[in-house]
């Protein structure tokens, strides 16, 4: 695989974990708030599948709002956690656009979309929601960890025409305190409406809280060897 990195300024940092054999397909997985791509290229390499190149990229430090304007890592601006919570538009588009260009450059590479998966945990889940829905692209499928989806009032006008048979997985501990799994059932709900509901999948883990589990991780392998089996 061959191309600058140098034109996608995620991908110059970006943690990616190289297929075992001849890459066939890639999956782009954001993290959380706070936090790096280090952790989840790590646990995306106890699920692997070998003909898949797995990109973690790293969010931008800015200051958040919801943490005392504290700088750290955020794909966008947090203003609150709930469902009403202002949101920050502009920055949730831009964070989308970075995130396609990454698509962009997977695709100009030889990977075509529909052998490409988004996911992401907490914000890295809710922007990957986002940017599947409003990507040109028809991608394999979307994983959200413990998320939500960003502006979803701006559903469906936002939405691009490739995404109706989109397959999405969404996970929720239904202990957790930061984003509470009826957010995640109302997103479920919102996607049903987006998309062939029967393309929707949502399942909750008891006592799991604002983390995954290994039964969670074992869902989202076998989620990713149904979307992007061996070619």
């Amino acid at each position: 695989m061959c191309g600058n990195n140098m034109s996608v300024p995620l991908l110059t940092d970006a943690v990616t974990v190289p297929g075992l054999e001849r890459e066939t397909a890639a999956v782009i997985f954001l993290h959380g708030l706070g936090d790096s791509g280090h952790g989840w290229a790590e646990a995306l390499s106890g699920i692997r599948l070998p003909y898949v190149k797995y990109i973690c990229p790293h969010a931008p430090r800015i200051p958040v709002t919801l943490n005392m304007k504290m700088v750290m890592p955020a794909w966008f601006d947090l203003m609150g956690l709930s469902p009403d919570a202002p949101e920050d538009e502009a920055g949730i588009k831009k964070a989308a656009e970075s995130i396609k260009s990454i698509i962009e450059h997977e695709v100009k590479n030889g990977i075509p979309a529909n052998r490409i998966i988004l996911g992401g945990f907490s914000q890295g889940g809710a922007l990957s929601l986002y940017t599947a829905l409003t990507c040109q692209h028809k991608l394999a499928g979307v994983v959200g960890l413990s998320c939500w989806l960003p502006l979803h009032k701006t559903f469906p006008q936002a939405s691009s025409n490739s995404h109706k048979e989109i397959s999405i997985l969404q996970c929720h501990g239904e202990a957790d305190p930061m984003i509470p799994v009826r957010f995640g059932t109302l997103t479920s709900e919102k996607l049903k409406s987006l998309v062939s509901p029967s393309k929707v999948q949502f399942k909750s883990y008891p006592g799991v809280m604002h983390s995954t589990s290994p039964e969670e991780m074992a869902v989202v392998k076998d989620f990713m060897e149904k979307m992007l089996p061996r070619v």
